[in-house]
């Protein structure tokens, strides 16, 4: 017996509606310009989406490479100055016996931004050319490049513990290096380049088959 075919995807938009992206009220396409609920400005699609999120991409690119060569971290002592870049700092963890904490810096601050520059990479290719192939597992993607993006500051953190106890013991004097002011621009960036990525427009581009 042949599987019975799927029921083609209807979004919202091609039936004449427009769902409310802060509170979810759904309202005639056109009808009106804010929700009459909540307030909030009735898109049925962000403006210029694609671009704007290409552009904060593209620029988090261009940021994640002084922010892993350049300092990250200064520090003044009686034995003299040092400089320590997010790669030195994983390397010197690892040596001094925090292999766990090292590979948590690794994670956070090397890992988990080239895995959301990759994956916003590919979720605008896709949508730029109109693929319309696994969009339920592109829709996860999306879903879980906005999960993680809390934790891409957790290495700042650190960092600034790290600054604290050296302080309060009276061991150094320790500065922030330009390698975080970038790695800081990093997680701004790919942060906003999610949230101006609509992922409505997974959707949008018609499926020959009829499937999602």
């Amino acid at each position: 017996m042949s599987p019975a075919p799927r029921t083609p995807v209807i979004d919202a938009r091609s039936s004449g509606y427009v769902g409310c992206g802060h509170c979810g009220l759904v309202l005639p396409l056109g009808s009106q310009d804010h929700c009459p609920r909540c307030g909030g400005a009735l898109q049925s699609r962000k403006t210029d989406s694609l671009s704007r999120s290409a552009a904060y991409l593209l620029a988090s690119a261009v940021m994640i490479v002084p922010a892993n060569l350049l300092p990250i971290m200064k520090s003044s002592s009686l034995m003299g100055e040092k400089e320590d870049t997010i790669l030195s700092g994983i390397l010197f963890f690892w040596n001094s016996g925090s292999p766990g904490l090292a590979a948590l810096i690794f994670f956070v601050s090397i890992l988990i931004p080239l895995a959301k520059l990759g994956s916003m990479t590919v979720l605008l290719w896709s949508v730029h050319h109109g693929k319309h192939h696994y969009r339920q597992h592109r829709a996860h993607l999306f879903r879980l490049v906005e999960l993680v993006g809390r934790w891409s500051m957790l290495d700042i953190f650190v960092v600034a513990l790290m600054v604290g106890l050296v302080h309060f013991q009276g061991l150094a004097i320790i500065e922030a290096g330009p390698g975080a002011a970038a790695f800081g621009a990093v997680v701004v960036l790919t942060m906003l380049a999610a949230h101006s990525f609509d992922a409505r427009l997974i959707w949008d581009h018609p499926n020959p088959r009829g499937t999602p």
